[in-house]
């Protein structure tokens, strides 16, 4: 089997907290794969519907894949199978394609499980169902969860019938910086072990909670970190120890998302208080785009330096990423966004000039991008005791 689970099972109750990493370009990809391998560390590649998606619905934004190229990308090149393939926000409206179509609830949901069988066929062995997102009207607790059980029970059929072993995690709410409430997350949970007993299917492996993680511009802006007491909220480290508590008791990991930008103190707190896995994705993408224009800087290449900041601008990518009444320069919107635009054909044509001329300095462009892009990763790894 492709997807060795057992191991990661191992590294959770070693009281250590598995990493999932957002492709967010070539180079992220092939740095995670290169550090999977040489340190024999299992690492989750979670591709969200708009990095990644079926051809259908027209690739994504990451090095142009579809589904199927990047699983095929990545099986090549990952030769002792240390990256587990994985779906991050699959789901209703969480690509671009259905929201601009404006389709209907039924439309969308029938889109999200033509993607998601697109997963299974090619390997994904980490599913997340994330119900999260409804373009038509503000989503109840109870139609979120119907959407899961729908989705939940065609994607066990496919894969059975597809002889895939799949793990599977859900989110019915999309991260706010805030924490769950202990009847949330028991309540979820509950009503996802009737279902599954109900219907005599495996059970979930992972749920997402809200654990004061949220990301904006280039800081996590939640309240994990936060100084100060949120009104009306019991103190994150007190709340998370009772959810992982809860999930403890039913048998379920916890996953958390958005943990980019956090300090290594606030990392290092994650194994010990038992969080079972964590996602970070635009952190590895914003270190690239800085590495790149400090290159570009020091190597007195203005002109193609000021052509990034233009198109990465003017992609208007930033505008979902902008705290309100916020300071940022056209400079930092650029650096906020720059992964987005890696795959363009602008963007491309810089990147060719800029290796030719720094190959006459002995320069290897996507190497020293990729040396920072695995100094971030390896700040997570260690935090998270995934290595020493």
């Amino acid at each position: 089997m492709r997807n060795n689970f057992n191991l990661l099972h191992k590294l959770i109750t070693k009281r250590k907290t598995l990493l999932g990493i957002g492709p967010m370009s070539l180079n992220v990809v092939d740095s995670a794969i290169e550090i999977a391998n040489e340190k024999k560390v299992p690492l989750m590649m979670i591709a969200s519907r708009r990095q990644i998606d079926s051809e259908e619905f027209g690739g994504g934004y990451v090095n142009n894949w579809s589904t199927k190229s990047f699983a095929d990308y990545v099986k090549k090149k990952d030769k002792k199978n240390f990256i587990i393939l994985s779906r991050d926000h699959g789901g209703p409206w969480q690509n671009n394609k259905e929201i601009d179509l404006n389709l209907s609830l039924d439309k969308a949901m029938s889109s999200a499980i033509r993607s998601y069988h697109d997963d299974i066929k090619n390997d994904f062995g980490i599913i997340h169902i994330d119900t999260s997102v409804d373009i038509h009207k503000k989503l109840s607790f109870k139609n979120s969860i119907i959407r899961i059980f729908d989705i939940y029970k065609e994607l066990c059929k496919f894969s059975k019938k597809n002889r895939k072993k799949i793990i599977f995690e859900i989110g019915t709410e999309e991260q706010n910086g805030s924490t769950n409430t202990f009847e949330e997350l028991t309540n979820t949970l509950y009503e996802m072990r009737a279902f599954c007993e109900k219907n005599k299917l495996p059970k979930v492996t992972f749920v997402v909670i809200q654990s004061g993680t949220k990301v904006m511009e280039t800081k996590n802006v939640g309240s994990f970190e936060s100084p100060v007491r949120v009104e009306k909220e019991i103190p994150v480290e007190i709340q998370l120890l009772k959810m992982i508590e809860i999930c403890n008791e039913n048998n379920v990991y916890m996953k958390e998302h958005n943990a980019d930008y956090l300090t290594n103190d606030s990392l290092s707190w994650h194994p010990k208080l038992g969080i079972h896995a964590a996602n970070v994705a635009p952190e590895f993408g914003v270190v690239e785009t800085k590495t790149l224009l400090k290159i570009l800087q020091k190597n007195k290449m203005k002109d193609l330096y000021d052509e990034f900041i233009k198109i990465s601008f003017e992609s208007n990518k930033w505008k979902k990423w902008i705290i309100k009444n916020s300071q940022t320069t056209n400079l930092d919107k650029a650096i906020i966004c720059g992964h987005y635009i890696f795959s363009s054909n602008q963007f491309k044509d810089l990147k060719i000039e800029a290796k030719k001329f720094l190959q006459k300095k002995n320069i290897n462009l996507d190497n020293e991008l990729k040396k920072q892009i695995k100094i971030c990763i390896f700040r997570y790894l260690k935090n998270f005791r995934l290595i020493n």
